[in-house]
This record gives C-alpha cells, sequence and structure tokens, in this order.
C-alpha cells in the first residue's frame, strides 16, 4: 500500500473511531440510566417489581450494553489502526487491555440477563419461592454494577497508553491527549481504590467518571469533524 493510501486508510479509521467515541458513549449512558432507574438500592423486592412492570425496558438496556461493547471494539482497533505507528509495541498493549476490559463488561452482562429470567419464573424455578428468587435476582445485578469496577480498570490503563500516543504523534492537539491521560489515569485509580475499598464508592458516586466522558467526547467529536494531523511529525 502507498504512503497516501495508507494516510488515506488511517484517517478513514479515525473518523469512524470519532463515531464510535459519540455512539458509545451513547448507548453507555443510556443503559446505566436504565439501571439507575429500575434497581432499588438495598430493596430487592422492590427491584424485582420495577423489572416485572418494565421486563422489555430492561431488556432495551441490557442490548444497549451489548451495543456498547461491540461499538467500543470498533474503537479500540480504529485506535490501534491509526496510532500502531507512533509506538507498535504500546498500541497492542493498549489494544490487549481494552479488549481484556471488553470481554468483562460483556460477560457481566450475563449477569444481568440470569437476573431477569429468574424474576421471568418459570416451571424449572418452582423450587424458589418469590422473594428467594428476588433476592438472587438483586445479587446478580449488584454483581453487574461491582463488576464494572473490574472492566473499568482496564479501561483506564488502555486509555492512559493511547492517550500517550496521541501526546507523542501530534494528530490531535496535545491539550486533548493530554486531558485523555488525566482522565485515564483517574478512572483506573479509582477503580482499583473501589475494588479494595468499597465505601470509596459512596464518597466518590460516578463523578470520578466525567473526566473520561468529557475526553472521549471531545476527542470523538474532534476525530469525526477533523481527523488526524498527518502533517505532523512525530516527535
Amino acid at each position: 500500500m502507498s504512503g497516501e493510501a495508507n494516510d488515506k486508510m488511517r484517517q478513514a479509521w479515525a473518523r469512524l473511531t470519532g463515531l464510535m467515541l459519540l455512539l458509545t458513549n451513547g448507548t453507555a449512558i443510556y443503559a446505566t440510566w436504565v439501571r439507575v432507574t429500575f434497581i432499588a438500592i438495598d430493596d430487592p423486592a422492590r427491584t424485582a417489581a420495577n423489572v416485572a412492570a418494565g421486563q422489555s425496558f430492561v431488556r432495551i438496556g441490557m442490548a444497549a450494553d451489548l451495543l456498547t461493547t461491540a461499538g467500543t471494539v470498533a474503537l479500540v482497533v480504529g485506535l490501534y489502526v491509526v496510532l500502531k505507528p507512533v509506538g507498535p509495541g504500546l498500541a497492542l498493549l493498549a489494544l490487549c487491555w481494552r479488549l481484556i476490559e471488553n470481554s468483562v463488561l460483556a460477560a457481566l452482562g450475563f449477569a444481568s440477563f440470569a437476573a431477569v429470567i429468574l424474576l421471568d419464573g418459570g416451571g424449572f424455578l418452582r423450587a424458589l419461592d418469590p422473594a428467594q428468587a428476588g433476592d438472587l435476582a438483586y445479587a446478580l445485578f449488584k454483581v453487574q454494577n461491582w463488576g464494572f469496577q473490574f472492566g473499568f480498570l482496564f479501561l483506564g490503563l488502555g486509555q492512559a497508553a493511547f492517550a500517550c500516543l496521541w501526546w507523542k504523534s501530534r494528530y490531535i492537539p496535545r491539550w486533548l491527549a493530554g486531558l485523555g491521560m488525566i482522565a485515564s489515569s483517574i478512572m483506573a485509580v479509582v477503580a482499583l481504590g473501589i475494588i479494595a475499598w468499597p465505601p470509596l464508592y459512596a464518597l466518590l458516586t460516578m463523578a470520578y467518571m466525567a473526566p473520561m466522558g468529557l475526553y472521549e467526547i471531545g476527542l470523538g467529536f474532534w476525530l469525526l469533524i477533523r481527523g488526524i494531523r498527518l502533517e505532523r511529525q512525530i516527535s
């Protein structure tokens, strides 16, 4: 492939990555809103009632989670294609970290699916009374919620590595790459902290994700509208 054709290919991947950043943030925000809406904190019975009253709503939220994972795999491949010439080893490490993240998050989706099946009832569940089924389903929903921190750890690590490559490449403004390094580091450190000491989540809530959201949405718009500045030399 000629140099010009390679540049056009990488520019196309950069714009696709920008689009996927925006779309996956949208589906992730929607899926999170769905979970917050139907899961009643420390109240399995009310959570079960919420699911029973709006099972289609809950299932659409689960589908949004899966679309987020599928779209994120596409954008991660795009990041790898665009940034591999800048640092092949670091780009591969970032790719692997992000693929671990999405494998974890995809697997966690089974927890919510199993919870909905439990609450849906059926002959094979006759050994459980409704209260037991509700408690078990609530536990599975909580497993998914807390399990996100495992995925977010690898999200932060992978995005930090990619942000370092953005900084080195000068393909995007360095202020944006710098925001990425800071936001990704916060994500990884806080996720690890929550895993080690769960009360930390109650102190920070979801506010610690705001810098990452700002970075990814900003990067998404930049790549989609402006693309990458291939005329800049890597330094």
